[in-house]
C-alpha cells in the first residue's frame, strides 16, 4: 500500500521557489530543494517530478504571485499615475536593494531559451505584464496625467523592454545612481 504524501505542496512549492530564485536553476541542487522543502527526494519525484518539473512550477508560481499583484494595483482607487511612479521606484528598489531581484528575468535568460514550457509561461507573464502597464498609462491619460499625444502601447513595450535592461545594467556596473536616473528620465517622459 502506497504511503500518503505528507507535506504542504503550496508551501513547498514557495520554498523551492526561493532557492531557485536565489541561487537560479543551475546552481540549485536537489539536495538544496529537499531541505529547504523539508521533504525527501521520493516525495519530491513522486508528487512533482524533478527538478526541472519542480523549476516550471516554481516560475508558474512566481509569475502567478505578480498577476495578483498587478490586478491588486489596477483595482486601486489612487491616481493611476501616482500606481505606476510607484512601481516603477519600487522596481528601481528591487534592482539595487534586493539581492534576488526578479526572478522571471534571471529564468529568461538562464532557462527559457532551452525550455518551452518556461518560455511559454515568462511568454505569459510579459504580456500580462504589458497589459497592466498599458491599462495604467491609458487610465493615466484618459484623467489628463499623461498627454494623450502619446502611444499607450509603445510606453508600455518601451517600460517592459527598458527595466530588463536596467536590471542587466546594475549586474554588470552595480551603480545605483545610474537606475535611479533613468528611472526619473523616464517618469519625466512620461508626465511632460
Amino acid at each position: 500500500m502506497a504511503r500518503n504524501v505528507e507535506f504542504d505542496e503550496s508551501a513547498a512549492i514557495q520554498k523551492a521557489m526561493e532557492i531557485f530564485w536565489k541561487k537560479g536553476y543551475n546552481a540549485t541542487s536537489l539536495r538544496d530543494l529537499i531541505d529547504a522543502m523539508q521533504i525527501n527526494s521520493s516525495s519530491l519525484y513522486n508528487t512533482i517530478g524533478g527538478k526541472q518539473e519542480l523549476f516550471v512550477r516554481c516560475v508558474q508560481h512566481y509569475t502567478d504571485i505578480r498577476a495578483q499583484d498587478w490586478d491588486k494595483r489596477l483595482a486601486s482607487k489612487r491616481s493611476p499615475l501616482d500606481v505606476l511612479i510607484e512601481y516603477i521606484n519600487e522596481a528601481v528598489n528591487i534592482i539595487i536593494n534586493g539581492e534576488d531581484s526578479c526572478m522571471a528575468v534571471k529564468s529568461a535568460f538562464e532557462v527559457a531559451t532551452n525550455d518551452e514550457r518556461v518560455k511559454q509561461i515568462l511568454a505569459a507573464d510579459d504580456q500580462r505584464s504589458y497589459q497592466f502597464l498599458y491599462k495604467l498609462i491609458k487610465k493615466s491619460m484618459d484623467k489628463g496625467e499623461i498627454s494623450s499625444d502619446e502611444d499607450p502601447a509603445l510606453l508600455a513595450d518601451y517600460f517592459n523592454s527598458t527595466w530588463t535592461g536596467w536590471y542587466e545594467s546594475y549586474i554588470l556596473h552595480k551603480d545605483p545612481v545610474k537606475i535611479k536616473r533613468m528611472a526619473e528620465y523616464f517618469i519625466k517622459q512620461l508626465t511632460k
